[in-house]
Order: C-alpha cells, then structure tokens, then sequence
C-alpha cells in the first residue's frame, strides 16, 4: 500500500473552534487527500477521535455527531484494521524507539501495511522510522502541495 496515514491532530483540529488556524490547516490538508485518494486512516485513530472529540474539544462533539464524523472520515479512506501484529510490532517501537504505546501503533500500522507517511504533530518533523517518514501538516513550511 502507499499513501499518507493521517494522525488524530488532523481530524481533532478540524472540528476545533477554539483553533481557527489549525483548523483551517486541518481542512486544507484533509480536503487534498481525499482528492487525491492519498489519505489512510488506522481504526485507532477512528477511536481516537472519538474519544477526544466528545471529551476534549470545547465544546465537546455529542456521541452522535461524533459517530456521524467518524463514519464520513471512514467513508473517506482505506481504514487499517489494527492486529495482533500491529500491537506486537507497537511494542517492539516502544523498546527500540522509546515512543509511547499509541504513537508505535502509529507507527506500526504505517510500517506494516507500507504507508510510508505519516502526517501528525505529534512526532519529530521529518522523522524517519524503519522506511517510515513522520511530517507535522502543520509546520510553518508545509505544503500539501508536495504531496500530491
């Protein structure tokens, strides 16, 4: 497979009112990959948004606007069953990388099912991880432009 794996942030921000720029980012950036049939998504990041968006987010999204989200982000792109493999491999990144257990699993999904790039805040700018190249979308210099 190949493809972008797009983290949590991006589908958090755009629903967040309370982050006008990022949310605007978030559109601009979500908007390309579904264009370009580029975006991936892990079923960990549909939970994930879930989670934070009717938790988190001010106001917080009801579970029904939340599901409704979550079902039109699925409707979107190729979702990434998340395995006993993906898990096995999750920690494996936690030992040799020291990440937290929910950014190896990024990372793991992206590397198993050979997603080569992952967008997220999350991790270092232009990390790369056993083929697996980390962007933050919303780093001054990003352009979706050379994505596409």
């Amino acid at each position: 497979m190949s493809g972008i794996l797009i983290d949590t942030n991006l589908l958090v921000y755009l629903m967040d009112q309370n982050e006008p720029q990022k949310q605007a980012q978030a559109a601009r950036v979500l908007d390309q990959l579904e264009l370009q049939h580029t975006g991936r998504l892990g079923a960990q990041n549909l939970a994930e948004f879930i989670s934070v968006a009717t938790r988190k987010l001010q106001p917080p999204l009801s579970a029904a606007k939340a599901l409704d989200q979550a079902r039109l982000f699925a409707s979107m792109w190729p979702v990434l069953d998340t395995t006993s493999q993906i898990v096995l491999e999750a920690a494996r990144g936690m030992r040799d990388y020291s990440l937290s257990f929910y950014d190896a699993q990024i990372w793991a999904s992206a590397r198993l099912n050979q997603v080569p790039v992952v967008f997220s805040e999350d991790f270092q700018d232009g990390m790369v991880l056993e083929g697996v190249k980390f962007v933050d979308p919303f780093a001054p210099l990003f352009e979706i432009e050379q994505w596409g």
